[in-house]
């Protein structure tokens, strides 16, 4: 851990160093201490035996259970992440409008659509598609977890965006109007592009929040790893060993997610310096006298 100023905080002097690792230290072996109680709980209730971890060994249990469950938590995350992006973007930029009654509706839409919690949402929608049976019987309860994650990250990725244009200094977009360019283009080939870059970890988190979100979806009956892992331990009696493997998954999807968009915050970054570097060159170029030639080589 570095110990330079930061604009945060001040480097720890020594005595601050010397807490700090006590701090460390203690932390640690709280955290040890917890692991070591719980392996022991559990193991008192011989949760640790080869038999409880057998099964895991059974390609015919991951291809009734776990695979089917793993495939309805990607594809309830997959629909709703690639929906919330579209309506985040649609409602972020929309609660910007100049126009002060469209900023009105869709700030009221997202703050009402950020306060209903996501399982009663998803309970709501289960109940009205069956009652209307506006989806096949087999598609019901997967439309209701897309659309009330949908609907709930979808808000929160429009104040994102909201927050991340707003961030962007204004002197961009005055630069950009006085060039003669059009709302939509400012929007879209200005504003959105350097703010992408800056909320991405915030979106990367929220894309998270619905992976996760998805698991809710075992109180509507749909088939998602979590409600996979605990059918599992019912008959195989080791639900404690099934639940720890789904959120060993959990964990790598998670990480996997987060790796995919740093690699694409970093490409992004890079992308953007190169542009920054390009226009420099070109600037430097046509502010130079008439009549210099900046690219001969002597």
């Amino acid at each position: 851990m570095t110990t330079a100023p930061s604009v945060l905080f001040d480097a720890p002097g020594p005595k601050g160093r010397v807490r700090h690792r006590l701090y460390s230290v203690v932390v640690v072996v709280a955290v040890a201490a917890f692991l070591w109680v719980l392996y022991r709980g559990f193991a008192s209730h011989d949760q640790f035996t080869a038999a409880k971890w057998k099964p895991f060994t059974d390609l015919e249990v991951w291809q009734t259970y776990l695979l089917p469950g793993l495939k309805g938590t990607v594809v309830a995350a997959l629909l709703s992440i690639v929906f919330a992006l579209v309506i985040g973007m649609i409602f972020g930029i929309l609660r910007l409008s100049e126009h002060r009654v469209v900023r009105w509706v869709a700030g009221a839409i997202v703050e009402v659509a950020r306060a209903i919690p996501v399982l009663i949402l998803m309970i709501f929608l289960f109940a009205l598609f069956s009652q209307k049976q506006l989806f096949p019987s087999d598609q019901l309860a997967l439309a209701a977890v897309v659309i009330a994650l949908t609907i709930y990250n979808g808000s929160v990725i429009a104040e994102i965006v909201r927050a991340g244009i707003r961030s962007l200094p204004k002197g961009q977009a005055e630069a950009a109007v006085a060039l003669g360019m059009r709302k939509n283009q400012l929007m879209r080939l200005i504003l959105l592009p350097q703010a992408i870059t800056a909320m991405l970890p915030a979106l990367v988190s929220q894309m998270v929040v619905a992976l996760k979100d998805s698991a809710l979806g075992y109180q509507i009956t749909y088939v998602e790893i979590v409600r996979s892992s605990q059918q599992l331990g019912a008959a195989q009696q080791n639900t404690i060993p099934s639940l720890i493997v789904v959120a060993i998954v959990m964990i790598i999807l998670n990480s996997a997610l987060t790796f995919t968009a740093t690699k694409l915050e970093q490409r992004l970054r890079t992308r953007k310096k190169g542009k920054v570097a390009v226009l420099t060159a070109e600037s430097i170029l046509t502010d130079a006298a008439p009549g210099m030639d900046l690219t001969s080589k002597k």
